[in-house]
């Protein structure tokens, strides 16, 4: 029955071929939260094999198989994207941009258009790499897992569903993560998904080889499944190991971002927090007296906080002695370049204690660009169309990540948002924090898979660097997630309400954490040669 599938397949040609690869992209998707389907790229991976091994078109110079592939590979990634980031255009109806509305379906598919160009540089790298035998499968995953890298880096980067995320679909598969880091997942999953091709070979050519890679794959399922259950086996269970003087309250406020930054709610806001902060819950909370931290979410406070000490006494009010606010507020800062308007602006987050002295503070590094900043902003306004693009944008980079200290409090280092989802980007110089503290607005996002595909990348930089997570969203999903990935507490999308809990206290050394990216180019150099090895009979072309 597989082979008559892949038979067809394999002959598809035209738009039904094209049709075919984006809909095996489409349903790729599947695979990411908040469904975490992953068996289906059991079958959507193969299909893409398949595809490729079809992607041929006779030239005046002979047969072109290059191009071809890089076509099918694009189409897989247009509907994969699409199907993942569709969510994007519920931003434009946000804070009443209504002149940005009718570029929502442009912005959406073009999004999606662009990030498919990585998967087709993806299937054009593994094509180079291609053969007649089952090796192919380690062709398509450095292929792809290469592109995979390079959407993370290029112009800013955008790992966001990273291929990998779909291999973390359990706690236990998600350990690797400490290993190989998602980009190694990436890597290993394609090609484990992507192994049921071979059952559509012809089993009579080199059954030494196509033995071979199955054993090679099967060993890696087990390498990844095997070191899951052995690093969770060594932690404590989930919510038990905890810093005990460190118990933090969350609060997810659930603010409408429509009305989010009107200046006649700002009031409205900050009673809200501090409502929900001292919140009795039960008999043992006494309000915002029982913690030593209390955190805010991204820009819960729509206003620049230094330059409004009655909010910052009405905080002192709020806070018992020890106990320190972490908010996030933008930040503003005077220059004297008046070309530049005479002010700078940072998303920032600030720690602020029982006196409302503002203790430390962090900017965002890692902005959004048409969110934070308008990329090529110069060009735009020379098009004159900058009118339209108003309001976008404004923020600039802080300089650094940092780690924060504070005395009597776990140290912790600050993730804005959009930061969490950059792998082997999130730790500052030198000593290693206790926790990550990842304040976030995912209003922005509705109520979508958007912010449950937030939630899962910033578990992974967990996982991968050691350290456990203090997650704070305006409008879901807050966590308290340990240094294993394990979700100990959640509140769930679009409710408001406190989450209380303590500082997980393991902090597990991680391999992905110590050796980086010399293993990840270890890894994949290996992957080139199991590549190569089956290229005896490799086909070319252009």
């Amino acid at each position: 029955m597989f082979e008559t599938f892949a038979h067809r397949l394999l002959l598809l040609w035209g738009w039904p071929r094209r049709f075919a690869a984006l809909a095996a992209g489409a349903l790729s998707a599947l695979a990411l939260a908040p469904v975490h389907a992953a068996p289906i790229l059991f079958l959507t991976l193969p299909a893409l094999v398949i595809l490729i091994d079809g992607a041929v078109v006779a030239g005046p110079r002979g047969v072109r198989r290059l191009r071809p592939a890089a076509i099918t590979g694009w189409w897989f990634g247009f509907g994969y994207f699409l199907a993942g980031l569709h969510w994007v255009g519920i931003a434009f109806f946000a804070e009443g941009r209504s002149a940005l509305v009718p570029l929502m379906p442009f912005a959406v598919v073009g999004l999606a258009a662009g990030l498919a160009l990585f998967t087709a540089l993806g299937t054009f790298v593994a094509r180079l790499l291609w053969s007649d035998g089952p090796t192919r499968i380690f062709a398509l995953a450095f292929g792809l897992g290469a592109s995979e890298w390079l959407r993370g880096h290029v112009l800013t980067g955008f790992p966001w569903n990273l291929f990998g995320q779909a291999v973390a679909f359990t706690d236990v598969t998600a350990q690797a993560a400490s290993v190989v880091g998602v980009y190694g997942l990436t890597l290993a999953g394609i090609a484990v998904f992507a192994a049921p091709a071979l059952f559509a070979d012809d089993r009579g050519s080199r059954p030494w080889l196509r033995r071979l890679t199955l054993t090679l794959v099967l060993a890696l399922a087990a390498a990844d499944i095997g070191w899951g259950i052995y690093r969770l086996s060594g932690a404590a269970p989930v919510g038990e190991a905890a810093i005990a003087d460190a118990r933090i309250r969350i609060v997810q406020p659930n603010i409408d971002q429509a009305v989010k930054w009107s200046p006649e709610k700002r009031q409205e806001a900050l009673d809200k927090l501090a409502t929900l902060s001292d919140r009795r819950t039960d008999p043992e909370t006494l309000g915002a007296m029982s913690f030593s931290e209390i955190v805010w979410p991204e820009t819960a406070l729509p206003f620049f906080l230094t330059e409004d000490p009655q909010a910052l006494a009405r905080i002192a009010d709020l806070l018992s002695p020890g106990t320190i606010l972490l908010t996030g507020a933008p930040r503003v800062e005077p220059i004297d370049d008046l070309a530049e308007g005479g002010r700078r602006y940072y998303n920032s987050l600030f720690a602020i204690d029982d006196t409302g002295a503002i203790r430390a503070a962090y900017d965002k590094v890692h902005l959004v660009p048409f969110g934070e900043y308008m990329p090529f902003g110069s060009l735009v306004s020379r098009l004159g169309v900058g009118e339209l693009f108003r309001g976008i944008g404004g923020f600039s980079p802080g300089p650094r990540r940092t780690r924060i200290s504070l005395a009597g409090h776990p140290s912790f280092s600050v993730l804005i948002c959009y930061e969490a989802i950059f792998p082997g980007e999130v730790l500052p110089e030198g000593d290693r924090p206790d926790y990550f503290v990842n304040i976030t607005n995912d209003g922005w996002f509705g109520h979508s898979v958007g912010p449950y595909q937030h939630l899962d990348a910033a578990r992974m930089r967990s996982i991968e660097e050691g350290i456990p997570m203090v997650r704070a969203a305006n409008t879901g999903i807050s966590a308290i997630i340990d240094a294993y990935g394990r979700t100990v507490a959640s509140l769930p999308l679009g409710e408001e309400g406190v989450l209380d809990g303590f500082v997980p206290s393991d902090r597990p050394k991680s391999f992905s954490q110590r050796a980086g990216s010399p293993f990840l180019l270890i890894f994949s150099v290996f992957f080139i040669l199991l590549s190569v090895l089956g290229n005896g009979k490799r086909r070319s072309g252009s």
